[in-house]
């Protein structure tokens, strides 16, 4: 539907009608006064010239036009386009590293994910494509994408949990190379990780960039419990507990379009899967318009100026 990145700004539109009062009350008070004077000459100057007069009302309604026009346009408005695009390719990318293996979910942190994406990947429709990216030190493709829900489901059950660290930069950059894959069709991005950035080549600063390179939305989700889940320990004996970057996850959603989830439990991390397939489906191809009401209020400005310097002037 029709809306506005910044509505607060169609406020100002109050004072289009104020405007016009405020001129309408000046026009009748410069008339009255004009008619208590005897002298032709001061009431002809005063009321004006027909044609003139004419003009300048003209003239003026041009003005609160402009005026309206570039308040809307300020308002950033925008709206919906006709579906052109052949579905949706969703990639999900997935962390299997060591962490993932936690037990503070049901049975595990790895397995809960695999078990909620398997929800989105049922809610996708026949002209949709899901695939696959598993990273921890590096990134693989353990699904491609294809229409083929079921064999895509069937990879997914098979992935296992690696013992690596966890590259999220790798493997988000992965994924917008394989919802790329396919032209035509809108690109969405799943990233799940319970981790840090720790490992890669690509950081995840330069996988936004790629991303929106390639208008990719991406939505992430962070893995964690409401409490401190011990991993193991190190070489010395020093408890290691698992750690969430969650500001490296929402920046990564905020600045591609998408959003960030928090996920505590395996209930929780299915709603948050059926949440997105809902945001994926009522989703529309949008497109910014203030463009066409800067340029429409120009041309009113380029009549107005016509009309004042060109025509009125020939007409004088």
């Amino acid at each position: 539907m029709t809306g506005f990145d910044s509505p607060y700004i169609l406020i100002f539109l109050l004072i289009i009608p104020l405007i016009y009062y405020l001129h309408k009350k000046a026009r009748i008070q410069k008339k009255n006064e004009a008619i208590k004077f005897s002298n032709l000459a001061f009431i002809k100057s005063a009321l004006g010239d027909t044609k003139k007069s004419k003009r300048d009302v003209h003239l003026f309604y041009l003005s609160l036009v402009a005026i309206s026009l570039m308040i809307i346009g300020f308002a950033n408005p925008h709206i919906p386009l006709e579906q052109t695009k052949e579905g949706v390719n969703v990639v999900l990318v997935m962390d299997v590293s060591g962490s993932m293996q936690a037990q503070d979910y049901t049975p595990s942190r790895l397995e809960a994910a695999k078990s909620s994406a398997e929800i989105l990947i049922d809610s996708l429709k026949s002209k949709d494509y899901a695939g696959i990216v598993t990273f921890e030190s590096g990134a693989t493709t353990a699904a491609y994408l294809s229409p083929d829900k079921e064999n895509v489901i069937g990879k997914l059950r098979n992935i296992a949990p690696k013992e690596g660290s966890t590259a999220i930069g790798d493997g988000l950059s992965l994924g917008i190379d394989m919802a790329s894959s396919i032209p035509n069709k809108k690109k969405v991005i799943i990233l799940l990780s319970d981790g840090v950035n720790n490992a890669g080549y690509i950081s995840p600063d330069e996988a936004i960039k790629y991303a929106k390179a390639n208008n990719i939305q991406v939505y992430t989700i962070g893995m964690g419990s409401n409490s401190n889940v011990l991993l193991g320990y190190d070489w010395f004996g020093n408890p290691q507990y698992a750690e969430l970057d969650e500001a490296t996850l929402q920046a990564i959603a905020n600045d591609t379009g998408g959003k960030y989830f928090k996920s505590v439990d395996d209930k929780t991390l299915d709603e948050i899967y059926k949440n997105i397939s809902e945001n994926i489906k009522r989703e529309k191809e949008e497109t910014n318009i203030k463009d066409w009401f800067f340029f429409a209020a120009l041309l009113t400005l380029l009549i107005q100026i016509y009309y004042r310097y060109g025509k009125g002037r020939i007409l004088q």
